[in-house]
């Protein structure tokens, strides 16, 4: 049953089947009208476009950068959405002619079609203008088709917010019993793809404070589902469910998470915290998703910590911060180490941290450093008379280099 608003911004599940429904509508439409129509959803990212032959009535070449955008890249930018937003699209029932704007790159007018399900508009169909353009009753077909892509896409959005709340119950669940029946609810909403090979993405933090928003799972190739989750005292990231074909192969993984960082930094605003994402090991069925989040998240808080292993950081690839980021906070902080923590020692602390990444190598720590060596000898030296470590000593330097690397989580 339909939900409100808030339901509908939830991911929606992508089915082959949702995709050529689609894709059949939008087809339809295109035939209706005699132009190419394209499908968006509320966010201004592409379900589904037509390819109508208008014999050479509509020039491909005429086509401005805003639609070659959304075809190539699945979405809008934000000052798109925007700009097309301003001439109330959001509140329109019927079609709403857009004209011309080169400064803006729309080099072509528009005539938009707003989809809606029950009051709310769930989405939009573009169509270029053209001379002398679609008559009253081929657009009030048009329309009519609209209503059944809007109910469409409230069914669609509904498996959505059903598979959004079961994934975020799975990864905030007590281990144990709690746990166990969130996955068998997830095993249930999947189906016959909950045994496949999947793997978990963390991205954070994420740029919005409101849960809902977040991406569909449409832009993000081999997704299942997708949540937010809370990030730190006050912010949120989130959390992706990907399916893979090989262990071996974690290119889908990266290709996603590259795509929501781009999504995330679109979001953002001046002054916000880097952002950064994390991949979990591949793992078959969902018995394990719990684990897989942890490392993801662990991931994503290493690639944040140490910008080299970034910005998107796979579990196997993050070295001591598997350990690391496992401890409780405050779990590594040494009172012996405390001393060089401080700001005004923050060149001393580098140097520590090179030195020790370095093996105990003073010429290779020297070069990374571009300093002298017996500049580099004297740091040496005063990290020890501040600390009271030894560096000769195998324990005193673990000591500092595990306490080095927990400072930055």
């Amino acid at each position: 049953m339909y939900e409100g608003p808030g339901t509908l911004r939830q991911n929606a599940r992508v089915t082959s089947e949702y995709r050529d429904d689609y894709q059949e509508l939008v087809d339809e439409i295109s035939e209706l009208l005699g132009a190419p129509a394209t499908l968006e959803n509320r966010d201004f990212e592409l379900i589904a476009f037509g390819a109508y032959d208008s014999e050479g009535d509509l020039d491909p070449s005429a086509l401005d950068p805003v639609r070659t955008r959304s075809i190539l890249t699945r979405r809008s930018t934000a000052a798109v959405r925007t700009w097309f937003e301003g001439f109330g699209i959001t509140r329109a029932t019927g079609p709403v002619r857009i004209p011309r704007t080169p400064e803006a790159g729309v080099h072509r007018g528009r005539i938009c079609l707003p989809v809606r399900h029950r009051s709310v508009v769930l989405g939009y169909v573009w169509l270029l203008d053209y001379a002398p353009g679609p008559s009253q009753q081929q657009l009030d077909a048009a329309m009519r088709v609209t209503a059944r892509i809007g109910a469409l896409l409230a069914d669609e959005a509904q498996h959505g917010a059903d598979l959004t709340r079961e994934l975020r119950a799975v990864l905030t669940a007590e281990r144990g019993w709690q746990r166990d029946m969130a996955v068998a609810e997830l095993r249930t909403a999947l189906g016959n793809r909950a045994d496949g090979l999947h793997t978990v993405v963390c991205v954070a933090p994420w740029p919005s404070a409101d849960p809902d928003d977040a991406p569909s799972v449409r832009t993000v190739p081999g997704a299942t589902a997708l949540c937010t989750l809370p990030w730190g005292a006050t912010g949120l990231s989130l959390a992706l469910l990907l399916r893979l074909r090989s262990t071996d192969v974690l290119a889908p993984a990266t290709t996603a998470a590259s795509r929501l960082l781009e999504r995330a930094r679109d979001g953002g605003r001046g002054g916000r915290p880097p952002v950064a994402a994390g991949i979990a090991a591949p793992r078959a069925g969902l018995t394990d998703l719990g684990t897989a989040w942890e490392e993801a998240s662990a991931s994503a808080r290493a690639a944040l910590a140490e910008p080299r292993l970034g910005p998107v950081a796979r579990w196997a690839s993050i070295g001591p911060f598997r350990l690391l980021t496992a401890l409780s906070p405050g779990a590594a902080h040494d009172p012996a180490v405390s001393p060089l923590l401080s700001p005004a020692q923050t060149e001393l602390a580098r140097t520590a941290e090179i030195y020790l990444d370095c093996a105990g190598q003073a010429g290779r720590t020297a070069a990374e450093l571009g300093i002298h060596r017996q500049t580099l000898y004297y740091r040496l030296s005063r990290i020890e008379q501040l600390t009271g470590l030894d560096l000769d000593d195998g324990e005193d330097r673990l000591l500092l280099h595990m306490a080095l690397k927990a400072h930055r989580l």
